[in-house]
This record gives C-alpha cells, structure tokens and sequence, in this order.
C-alpha cells in the first residue's frame, strides 16, 4: 500500500446524512464518476488502469515501479510483495473494467481525514452506481480510482488501482488485491450462511461471516464504501459482540493457566480453508517455546468458550504479538484443539 494512502477507520458505515452534515474531522472532497467525466480523461484513465493490471497479471514489478509516484516507487517493497502474493490469481486473468472515479483532492488539508462522496446518494444514503471513498493524508493532486475484475479459472479477483496525475500522465500510486471467493464461495454464500448461524442461535459465526461476506464484496476494503456494503453492515451491525475486541480495546479471555488480552479475533481465508485468527497482547514472543504454548492455551480457551465455532472454521491461527509489534503465530486444525 503507498505510503500516502492509509486507512483511518478499523470500520466504516456511511450513515444517512448530506454532505452538509459531515462531521467537521472529515473533509468531503469532490468525485466524479466515470459517466460524469471528460471523454478523454476517461479514455486516458482506463488505458493507464489496463496497462498497470497487465503488468501487474505478468508480475512486471519492475516496470509497475517505473510507472509510480516517486514516494511509491521509493518504497517499493509492499506493492511488490502484494503481487507475488497474488501472482496465481493474476496469472492469464482476463480483465474486466468495472467502474473508474477522478477524485480531486487539490484542496485537502495535510494530516486530514478525507471523504469522497462518487455519484448520485437519495434520502436513504447511497445507490446503486455511487460510493464513498475514505483516505488519510492525501497530499493534494488528482487521483482516479480504477475497479477491475481479473477473471481466471481460479475464479474471480477484485483488482483496484489508485492513480496519480502527474503532468498530462496517470501515474501508478496503490494497489489492492483481493479475492472475491473462498474456496468457491462468493459475499453472497457467506451472507446466506451468517442468517442461518443467527437462526441456529449462534450469533458469533453470524457476526464472522457477515465479516467475510462485506471483505469479498469490498474492492478496497475499509478505504471503500458502496451501497452493497452499507446493506451488510446495517443488517450485522446489531450481532457484533460485545466480548470480542472493537476499536482498539482488548478483552480478557481466561484459560487455565493465565488471562490474555485478546487484541483482534476475525476470518480469514487461508489457501482453500476459512480460518478464525486471534490475536493478542504477549511479552514472550521472543521465547518462542513460550510463545507456542501461550498460542495453544489461548487456542484451547478460545474454542472452550465459544465452542460453535468448530461448526464454522477449519482451525484456529494464534498470533502473540509484542508491544513492538512482532508477533509469533501458531496455526492449530480444528480437529486438534482439544
């Protein structure tokens, strides 16, 4: 991710309200959607978006870098390391050109939080072709959002790009690769899923995979809202969990032997199997013979209190993280948590 473009909300939700009444910590910037632009700055859009996700499909590194911003391509090594990640999702991907937006952010403020409000919003927020983008310490220039979807016989991966105008050229300035399925299934499936854990009861599972449902139809994560996504998070919102860790708080989790505090607990894919990751605040990370059995006591009581996530997960990842932010990570199947 470039180092310009940071998330500044662990969740987003874009309420129902008017520009007008944005709260004061957000700027809202102003954002033309594709049909709103100049023909030629379409035009000029997409070809850059295409060229860059072809380099990207062959794992052009070098000549992605030679495309980018000069704060990007100095710090290279995450986009980079982005890519051979996905490079088997990429690889003979057909590309299809969703939706392209220009933001103008010639205005913003340094070290502010920005908004950009895209297309046409009614009486209850957003519609089908708008969105909302948010960023953190843009530095003023004119960027273009460009949405693709890379199709292959792996299935399907949402692929965005963030674009810079630099003279009469778009320049490379982020990515963000994300699949669109697990393990074959898409928002869809893991919505449907999550009412039927909140039929069954089990409200944990339903909250986990409304997670993964919103994360597979989210293009650009938490730096992207649009109409689909506002939908999952007012019908999960009221299933978040009050014993689980939110917005920077921990919650103590007891095991037999100590109390954790437990930093982060979500879904995550992990090849082709759906997998619960927990994280949380350790000092024995450097002892790693420590660090396992901690990630083991706090796997045991992880599944002992909330024992309906067996029905819903393929193992459990411990991670104990530092206060410098290393952390040693312990990856149990379910089958052996016990």
């Amino acid at each position: 991710m470039g180092p310009a473009l940071r998330c500044f909300k662990d969740y987003f939700h874009v309420a129902v309200v008017l520009l007008a009444l944005l709260p004061s910590r957000a700027i809202a910037q102003t954002c033309q959607t594709s049909s709103d632009m100049d023909p030629a700055v379409r035009t000029a859009i997409s070809n850059a978006g295409q060229r860059y996700f072809d380099m990207a499909a062959k794992g052009d590194a070098a000549s992605l870098r030679q495309n980018s911003i000069p704060s990007v391509a100095s710090e290279f090594s995450g986009v980079e390391n982005t890519l051979k990640e996905r490079q088997p999702a990429l690889a003979g991907a057909q590309p299809n050109l969703k939706s392209s937006f220009l933001l103008n952010a010639d205005d913003v403020v340094p070290n502010q939080q920005d908004e950009f409000w895209c297309g046409v919003f009614n009486k209850n927020g957003q519609t089908a072709n708008s969105a909302v983008f948010f960023f953190y310490g843009l530095p003023p220039a004119k960027y273009a959002v460009v949405l693709i979807d890379a199709n292959s016989t792996k299935g399907r991966t949402m692929f965005s790009e963030i674009l810079q105008q630099v003279g009469a050229d778009w320049k490379f300035a982020d990515i963000y690769i994300r699949p669109a399925q697990v393990a074959g299934h898409d928002s869809e499936w893991f919505r449907a899923q999550a009412r039927e854990y909140k039929t069954k009861g089990q409200l944990h599972n339903a909250w986990f995979y409304y997670r993964m449902a919103i994360s597979l139809i989210s293009p650009m994560g938490t730096h992207m809202s649009t109409l689909a996504t506002d939908q999952l998070y007012d019908e999960s919102q009221p299933l978040q969990p009050t014993d689980m860790p939110v917005a920077g708080k921990t919650t103590p989790l007891a095991s037999s032997n100590a109390t954790y505090n437990l930093t982060a607990v979500f879904p995550e894919a992990v090849g082709n199997d759906l997998d619960l990751i927990v994280k949380y605040e350790s000092a024995n990370v450097s002892n790693t013979n420590l660090a396992y059995q901690d990630n083991v006591n706090v796997m045991k009581a992880l599944v002992t209190k909330y024992p309906e996530v067996r029905d819903a997960f393929a193992a459990v990842v411990a991670r104990a993280v530092d206060p410098s932010g290393h952390d040693y990570g312990t990856l149990l199947a379910m089958k052996d948590i016990k």
